[in-house]
């Protein structure tokens, strides 16, 4: 009646980075670090607390967490799991989905005068705090168009 196929697995259609990291993890060799798909979502963490104007023991206490382990999830000490992640997102007002955009994307290549070298990816400027606060302050203008000035005026200025 119902044939039973134990010839092979069903293939596994993840990248080999991530069908790598299926393999077991119970060596004590192999603590390289954060998964990067962790780091990421912390990064855009607190990127997101900063932007919003939330500091760790605000979004903490929303959460009914410490503080401590606010910045455990935003260093990637600590993995964020699928519930705490809606729960978060639920806080911040965003989609989930909003933690894993940009990752596996490369960056956006090199952006003149922001590093020792001169160079910087697109995401490292995003993680500045000078960038952060000057785009919370930059919606903090309520009149739409003082806003487009400040935005000709820096328009200008970048242009020097």
């Amino acid at each position: 009646m119902y044939k039973l196929f134990l010839t092979s697995p069903a293939p596994c259609y993840a990248p080999k980075s991530v069908a790598g990291a299926m393999k077991s993890t119970h060596s004590d060799d192999q603590d390289s670090g954060p998964d990067p798909v962790d780091s990421h979502v912390g990064a855009r963490l607190r990127t997101l607390r900063k932007l919003k104007n939330f500091s760790q023991e605000k979004l903490a206490q929303a959460l009914g967490l410490t503080f401590q382990q606010v910045q455990k999830y935003e260093r990637a000490d600590n993995r964020i799991g699928a519930s705490r992640l809606y729960h978060i997102a639920e806080a911040l007002g965003v989609q989930v989905s909003y933690f894993f955009e940009g990752f596996g994307k490369p960056s956006r290549g090199p952006v003149y005068g922001l590093g020792e070298d001169g160079e910087a990816g697109a995401e490292d400027i995003m993680q500045r705090s000078e960038t952060l606060k000057l785009i919370s302050l930059y919606y903090q203008i309520k009149d739409e168009a003082a806003r487009k000035q400040v935005l000709d005026i820096v328009k200008t200025l970048g242009k020097k």
